[in-house]
């Protein structure tokens, strides 16, 4: 028989920091106080999403490192609810969830309502097309698992048919635009090229060996990586344009159609693939979710210690939230370390909540940016004591892959973590180093 005398927590969407809080949430219900977790996502696995452009140039098989909600829930003590989040009632203090449909449109699971006592919201960030015309209808993006598998399926076949056909070198290379030069689309130009060439090697060999691919990276601020400090963004830029890869900066965007890129000087840019990684904003279903507050992305409007302005039992965090930097007027930025720093504190804040203790406030605190260039890094390191260093070259590598290894410590455990991380190096070799299927 249900506990009525338990506090429902759910939390909606299982991205890096919804994922990290209902795991250690889940370990503390039913010790540390009396509630149930219910972590509701769209999606029956979770992959973190600084993988996603590595999926999407083929270079990592989402099923090796994509694990299932259901088995973390019962691992971790969480439940796990299917369906997508498409409304609020706050009076009921109910979500409202859409039909689960298949592949034919088909109904699976009924619409549906799950109650809560406490609600966070953790729904990410999606592309921000700024009304550009032709860009939902013409490019790829990267926000999801299901649009990586795209974009990689997409990218083979349009190899394939270059294999394929006759004409000159330059009729036989791959034109790949990417509009936005932050990290995705830095990292994507990046892991684009080593594929490219990559391929030549396995088989591909009627493409040009020495320019299978060409990729142009288009950003309309004045640099690339506009968002991190200068040096990091020098030595990306002096990487990438080694690599061959044209960049465009102080380049607006007119429309995007079937076969280009319209700039807004007249120029017009050839493509195959168009891919749009220019800007982010929170899912449309928020901005008017029944009376909480949002700013013009989307985001809901959060105080210090990541409750919603309008209402105390609904927290905010991640993407989707607009929360104030302690001893600055700007926000906390949208980073995959931003999420993981409030999933930290709220997973305390919520035993406060329940035992009606104070909530503490959240404070950010920046470590620094590391870019992940195929088979190399560039970055910088935020000390307290030692202020910023940069860091290049293996160095980066190793720091960048301890991130990640950081979010699987959080959702795995420290055990699983280590044979997790021993089990990568003892399959590496036996792995196949592209994904062509």
């Amino acid at each position: 028989m249900k506990d009525r005398t338990s506090h429902r927590i759910v939390i909606v969407g299982g991205g890096a920091g919804g994922l990290e809080l209902a795991c250690r949430l889940g370990r503390k219900a039913g010790h540390s106080v009396k509630a149930t977790v219910t972590l509701v996502d769209e999606n029956l696995t979770h992959l973190w999403k600084p993988l996603l452009h590595e999926v999407a140039a083929g270079s990592l098989d989402p099923g090796t490192e994509a694990v299932d909600y259901l088995a973390l829930g019962r691992r971790h003590g969480f439940r796990f609810r299917l369906g997508k989040m498409e409304g609020l009632n706050r009076e009921k203090k109910q979500i409202r969830l859409a039909p689960v449909r298949d592949e034919l449109g088909r109904e699976v699971i009924a619409a549906d309502t799950v109650s809560y006592d406490t609600l966070v919201l953790s729904v990410g960030s999606r592309s921000n097309d700024y009304g550009i015309e032709g860009v939902g209808d013409h490019c790829l993006f990267l926000d999801t698992r299901l649009q990586a598998d795209r974009f990689h399926e997409i990218l083979l076949k349009r190899f394939l048919k270059l294999q394929y056909q006759g004409g000159s070198e330059a009729q036989r290379t791959l034109v790949v635009a990417i509009i936005g030069a932050g990290a995705t689309g830095v990292e994507l130009a990046a892991e684009l090229y080593s594929v490219a060439h990559r391929l030549v090697s396995f088989g591909f060999d009627h493409l040009p060996a020495t320019k299978p691919i060409q990729v142009v990276l288009i950003e309309k601020s004045g640099r690339i990586l506009s968002e991190l400090p200068e040096r990091v963004a020098t030595a990306a830029d002096r990487q990438l344009r080694k690599r061959g890869i044209i960049i465009h900066t102080g380049a607006a965007v007119e429309k995007i159609s079937a076969d280009g890129v319209t700039m807004q000087d007249g120029e017009f840019i050839n493509t195959h693939i168009t891919a749009w990684a220019a800007g982010i904003k929170a899912p449309d279903f928020l901005k008017d979710l029944d009376g909480l507050e949002t700013n013009r992305l989307n985001q809901l409007v959060v105080r210090q210690n990541l409750t919603t302005t309008r209402d105390k039992a609904i927290f905010a965090l991640g993407d989707c939230a607009a929360c104030p930097r302690s001893g600055s007027d700007g926000l906390v930025p949208p980073r995959s370390q931003s999420a993981h720093q409030q999933a930290r504190l709220l997973a305390g804040s919520l035993i406060h909540r329940i035992q009606k203790k104070p909530l503490p406030e959240f404070v950010y605190r920046d470590y620094g940016s590391l870019i992940y260039l195929s088979r190399s890094a560039v970055g910088n390191l935020m000390g307290n004591l030692a202020g910023s260093w940069f860091v290049e070259g293996r160095l980066a590598r190793l720091v960048y892959s301890f991130l990640y290894r950081s979010h699987q410590w959080a959702v795995h455990g420290s055990l699983r973590t280590v044979l997790i991380t021993v089990s990568d190096f003892l399959t590496r070799r036996a792995r196949p180093r592209l994904k062509l299927h």
